[in-house]
């Protein structure tokens, strides 16, 4: 039986499937224009402002005085300074822009500075996550709890690459990389956090960990992981990840773990 929905998150899942019907054509668009010599980068972040936009009025309608973080325009200030949607249109640009149909919409409610719900939509395979406080996460109705692997040989990780890092950056990212490897079953970059954070509390992937984020790459994915029993920090191991744009999010198994290798 699936899982009745609050009316919160109804209101975020509409939004969201209303601003995937165009990005779904976009899609086939962008596959079309893969052999063009103009490129489609231009026509990629027209159908990133177009999903925004979209988002926006529908989440205004429903709820007129919540504020907005977004990443394509600047915030917009709400009455209600308690909630704030927190959304990224378009999570996994590039993919989308190679024709690659792994990308997301994400959408967090940060209730009183604390990720409070979280719906993440892949609309090209239609998987719909969705997470409230308090009321578990789930996909496509479906209940989620992290996996229960317990060996870390026989767990899988994803992470993100720091595209256009420093030196330093690198240097310790590649580190990283080798720690997890060596003791894992292997680590994956899938280039979507908002899917990955999501993956976790579908028990695909045992942990994730990426610095350098904004609060939209997160605030959906931290409310749908721990919901699923899983454990979110920063890279040192507090809670401020809104704030530091770094995150490990593990099973509660796996938690300590990775922040150690990652150390």
């Amino acid at each position: 039986m699936a899982h009745p929905r609050s009316a919160l998150l109804n209101v975020m899942t509409a939004a969201a499937q209303k601003a995937a019907r165009r990005m779904v054509r976009d899609f086939g668009e962008v596959e079309n224009l893969q052999v063009s010599k103009k490129g489609p980068a231009d026509f990629v972040s027209v159908a990133d402002k177009k999903a925004e936009e979209t988002l926006v009025k529908e989440l205004q309608k429903a709820r007129p005085d919540y504020g907005f973080i977004l990443e394509e325009n600047d915030s917009i200030e709400g009455k209600d300074t308690s909630n704030t949607w927190v959304i990224d249109p378009l999570d996994g640009t590039t993919n989308f822009l190679h024709g690659i149909p792994h990308f997301s919409i994400s959408i967090g409610l940060v209730r009183d500075s604390e990720p409070y719900a979280g719906v993440i939509y892949n609309p090209v395979t239609d998987e719909m996550f969705w997470a409230e406080k308090g009321q578990g996460a789930f996909l496509n109705g479906r209940r989620l709890r992290v996996s229960a692997r317990s060996h870390v040989s026989e767990c899988l990780f994803a992470t993100g690459l720091p595209f256009k890092g420093v030196d330093k950056d690198r240097e310790r990212f590649l580190q990283r990389i080798g720690a997890v490897t060596s003791v894992s079953a292997g680590v994956r970059r899938f280039g979507s956090a908002a899917l990955d954070l999501a993956y976790v509390a579908a028990a695909r992937f045992d942990g994730f960990w990426e610095s350098g984020l904004h609060a939209w790459d997160m605030a959906a994915g931290i409310v749908m992981v721990r919901e699923a029993g899983g454990f979110v920090t920063d890279l040192d191991g507090k809670r401020k990840m809104l704030e530091n744009g770094s995150i490990v999010a593990a099973t509660d198994k796996m938690h300590p773990t990775l922040l150690k290798l990652l150390k």
